[in-house]
């Protein structure tokens, strides 16, 4: 196996002019991934990549897919002692959960399939945060949460509006408390999901490689999975291999075959406000009126310790592209985003806030609405995790500490993935 040094990715928000304040903070938080690097395994093309050999190897694990719930995957799996790799199209991080909100709840998902998952991630959240020391490695914090109603007809904000931040001066309307410091909290997902990884990689040896999936090889004589094929012809032999593909799992005829993942996708702006301390810790979930009437829009603002204000909206289920790099915004939907933000705050408005990123990405959906989770039906050692939705960002630590005991040990303690198996579209197909 040749072995290369490469680094990650050190652009975590597009180049800008930024404030003194804003560059120092970014530079404490992503320390851990530009300081380090990441070990690539490559080899030219149509050579295969063996685990090594012997009774006491480490089981070989190889993880597809670079975004949370890969990494999160792939981070617990190495801390328990497998040999693991990641294999990614671009970079770490370079869809979803890199244009994420970051935004974490501890009981919003009560009452569905989701309940116990989230708790237990949310949770799961805290302990990560003090072992990795979330709050300057990559901006964890509970924060107060806002239900808030905001009228384009209006011209000024109701003066009777309680419970308000004073830098939300837009025509808000109403406001009311949805979430608490104890309830719900924050990451910046880019920095959370690099900073594990660069984490596994640096103290328990795991391994990202760059490429795109292919397919997976089974072995004729037990049907168990024992590799991954990549594009350009590499070959990955393996014990296990997990499929984090997120909305691209569904090109991958194994998957596709059994059920549906599509993208949906969804808008975001990140402002860097003039004045960013003005800005309070304080996520709003946003009833938008538009001045022209018709459906009012749901659109969430998140502020960044980093000084910057994230800002995402205005979704649709389109086709998703081969290559990440290929996911455009489009410029309607960045125009309306940045209409809001200017009526939510003057301190948002344009010439008040520089546009430091416009973007879109793609949130990995399933028919039913609740995520796929587990070993594939008929497909021995071969595990699937996938459509998470909105909540990916939240549910990747236990969906990921789960998974790696689901494929160490056989079954789960951390959390019950029962209601998320993949069988229940073969059960579902046969009724």
């Amino acid at each position: 196996m040749v072995k290369n040094k490469i680094k990650m990715e050190t652009r975590l928000i597009p180049q800008s002019p930024i404030t003194t304040k804003l560059r120092q903070f970014l530079s404490r938080y992503s320390k851990p991934l530009i300081a380090t690097s990441i070990r690539c395994s490559s080899s030219p093309p149509n050579m295969s990549i063996s685990p090594e050999t012997g009774s006491d190897r480490r089981r070989k694990v190889v993880v597809c897919g670079g975004g949370v719930i890969g990494v999160c995957t792939a981070y617990f799996l190495a801390k328990n002692g497998a040999a693991v790799t990641v294999i990614e199209q671009t970079s770490v991080a370079c869809a979803a959960s890199g244009k994420a909100g970051g935004f974490l709840a501890l009981d919003w998902c009560d009452g569905g399939p989701l309940s116990s998952l989230a708790r237990t991630s949310f949770n799961l959240h805290r302990s990560l945060s003090d072992e990795l020391d979330g709050p300057s490695s990559y901006g964890y914090r509970p924060l107060d949460t806002l239900s808030v109603a905001i009228d384009e007809s209006h011209s000024k904000p109701s003066s009777n509006v309680k419970n308000l931040p004073s830098w939300v001066d837009g025509p808000a309307q109403k406001s009311k408390p949805i979430g608490s410091a104890q309830t719900t909290a924050q990451v910046h997902p880019q920095l959370f999901t690099r900073c594990l990884m660069t984490n596994a990689v640096e103290k328990n040896g795991a391994e990202v490689l760059i490429g795109r999936v292919d397919g997976v090889g089974f072995d004729k004589k037990d049907g168990r999975v024992d590799s991954v094929v990549l594009n350009d012809g590499r070959v990955l032999y393996a014990d296990s291999v997990v499929l984090a593909l997120g909305p691209w799992s569904s090109k991958l005829a194994l998957v596709s075959s059994l059920f549906r993942v599509y993208g949906l996708k969804a808008h975001s702006i990140v402002l860097e406000p003039k004045e960013p301390d003005v800005i309070s810790p304080h996520a709003l979930f946003l009833t938008y009126y538009p001045a022209q009437g018709g459906r009012p829009l749901d659109p969430e603002v998140y502020p960044r310790p980093t000084g910057e204000v994230y800002i995402c909206g205005m979704s649709s289920t389109e086709e998703v592209p081969d290559d990440p790099e290929q996911v455009a915004p489009n410029p309607e939907s960045i125009k309306i985003l940045k209409q809001v933000a200017g009526n939510v705050s003057t301190h948002l408005k344009e010439g008040e806030a520089q546009v430091i990123a416009e973007q879109a990405c793609f949130l990995p959906s399933t028919d039913d609405g609740v995520p796929v989770i587990g070993e594939l039906p008929g497909m021995k050692g071969c595990f699937v995790a996938t459509g998470h939705s909105c909540w990916g960002i939240l549910n990747g630590p236990a969906t990921g500490a789960a998974l790696a005991e689901l494929v160490i040990d056989g079954k789960t303690s951390i959390a019950d993935l029962s209601p998320f198996s993949p069988a229940r579209f073969v059960l579902k197909s046969k009724r």
